[in-house]
Parts: structure tokens; sequence; C-alpha cells
């Protein structure tokens, strides 16, 4: 089960790879397709691997990652 889910904006994504070089479990690749601005963005290959780590988010120049991390429920 995942820890986290990263969501890249494509959009503004520059394909600089730096978010890859960081991520521990390798879940990051470089897209085969170009986004509107001519960028080859990065983009997510198993979301169930995500450790929600956040070192992608932190290593973009671009803030275009958004990592969400799950919350353990709270016991009453």
């Amino acid at each position: 089960m995942a820890k986290g889910r990263i969501v890249v904006d494509e959009g503004r994504c520059k394909g600089c790879r730096l978010c890859i070089s960081v991520c521990p479990p390798e879940i990051l690749v470089v897209s085969s397709r170009l986004n509107e601005r001519g960028y080859l963005p990065v983009e997510v290959t198993d979301m169930d691997r995500c450790t929600g780590c956040s070192l992608c988010a932190v290593m973009c120049p671009d803030v275009c990652i958004t990592v969400y991390r799950q919350v353990p429920a709270r016991s009453r």
C-alpha cells in the first residue's frame, strides 16, 4: 500500500530530471509525450510504491510536484 501520492503539474514541468535523481523507489520517469510548452515532463510509473518522502517536491525548482501523504486514522 502506498504511503503517498504524487501529483505532477505536467504543464509546468520542464523535465529537468532533478526529481528523478532523488526518488528512493525510482518511480519517476520522463514522459514520451511533449507538454504544451514543448518539454518532456516527468510522470509516475507506479504510484503504489510511493513512500511519501517528498524529496521530489523539495528538489523541483519550479514547484511542479505536490505530495500527499496518508495519515493513519486516529483511534478514539
